[in-house]
């Protein structure tokens, strides 16, 4: 079988390609797997890390605003298809699979038009356009919330089958990883990542509330996005006593190990990043992006509350002071924060990849 997947930009629209990829392989070792993506994207640095295989096309998004880079977009998605129509010429899939970015567009729709077997996963509760014009021309679209099925117009083509996640978060051991990573015992730890691009405002509010109100309270890992690493690492200006306690990193490669290790998350709220915390059971505080379209990851976050895993500051609301004494409430009372655990698990999907390599069967039977 060989099958390419479609997927960049971020690591939310990657991870979910990977996560296919591995159980692909799991249930055809001799499965021949090429993603494609772009050079400015993350993928140019998980997928090969991965082991994968990255064939890259040039493509961007469209600005609202007519501008120059309006002219570049349009001349890059010209070319994208010429370069897409070239790629499958080459690799000759079975299958072609698209998990987000805008990279998926010319690749899918190449693929669809040359009769090749095709599948798109929608991560978010608001489909991105550039699924909702590929609805049409795929066999089968998967989404991960209901919410988002209003937005598509063929229901035939919905499969309801949740974020595919990392199949290591669901095989790590907490008290293997506890004794691996190199943290102060007796502490609870503190993950906090603003996706992988990093988000300036969870930053900077994180480094100021070190530098102001820490008192070793509590482990922290914290993931700055590789952008803004060396700005906010050099910021933050700990008591010695206090420096084990406070791990400051550009990106969090191994993921499964510190999240199987956490004791609570400070966040976004991607797709991803939700059925993440959904799958292992992590408390959260959830500090949505109001820089997406249609506001998705505050409906996501307000979904995660409701059912009692996670609280929400709003980017505008959060300051030093309020992270701080929301993180000193939650981990002063234990049976808060697992009883937050539990309820983070209650709308969870486990069995994501297994039902979209079902689909993937069922298409190129």
């Amino acid at each position: 079988m060989k099958v390419l997947i479609a997927g960049g930009g971020t690591g939310g629209h990657i991870n979910p390609g990977l996560a296919i990829a591995k159980y692909i392989l799991k249930k055809n070792p001799t499965a021949e797997i090429t993603f494609v993506g772009t050079k400015k994207g993350l993928e140019t640095k998980l997928v090969p890390r991965e082991g994968f295989t990255l064939e890259t096309i040039t493509v961007r998004g469209f600005r609202r605003k007519l501008s120059f880079d309006t002219v570049l977009a349009v001349k890059e998605l010209a070319q994208s298809f010429f370069q897409a129509s070239s790629l499958i010429k080459k690799i000759k899939p079975d299958v072609v699979i698209g998990t987000g970015g805008y990279v998926c567009g010319p690749v899918l729709y190449v693929a669809a038009k040359k009769g090749i077997p095709t599948l798109i996963h929608e991560s978010n509760a608001f489909p991105g356009v550039t699924n909702r014009l590929l609805e049409k021309h795929v066999n089968y679209v998967a989404v991960s919330f209901k919410d988002a099925e209003k937005f598509f117009k063929n229901k035939s083509k919905l499969v309801h089958t949740g974020n595919p996640v990392r199949q290591e978060l669901l095989n790590s051991s907490r008290q293997a990883v506890l004794k691996q990573l190199d943290i102060v015992e007796g502490k609870p730890l503190i993950v906090a990542m603003g996706g992988s691009r990093g988000a300036r405002k969870i930053n900077e509010t994180i480094a100021e509330m070190l530098n102001t109100h820490f008192k070793g309270e509590f482990n922290l890992i914290f993931a700055t996005g590789e952008a803004q690493f060396n700005d906010i690492n050099l910021s933050i200006c700990l008591d010695e006593k206090y420096k084990k306690m406070v791990k400051v990193v550009p990106y969090i490669y191994d993921v499964a190990r510190v999240y199987t290790a956490s004791d609570l998350m400070i966040c976004r709220a991607g797709a991803i990043t939700i059925s993440e915390l959904q799958t292992m059971g992590i408390p959260s505080i959830l500090v949505p992006s109001p820089y997406v379209t249609a506001n998705h990851q505050e409906h996501n976050a307000r979904s995660l509350e409701r059912d009692g895993g996670a609280v929400v500051i709003l980017e505008s609301e959060l300051n030093a002071d309020l992270l701080y004494n929301k993180i000193c409430s939650l981990i002063s009372n234990r049976d808060i924060l697992s009883k937050m655990a539990a309820d983070a698990t209650k709308n969870r999907i486990t069995d994501s990849v297994e039902q979209i390599y079902a689909l993937v069967e069922k298409i190129i039977k």
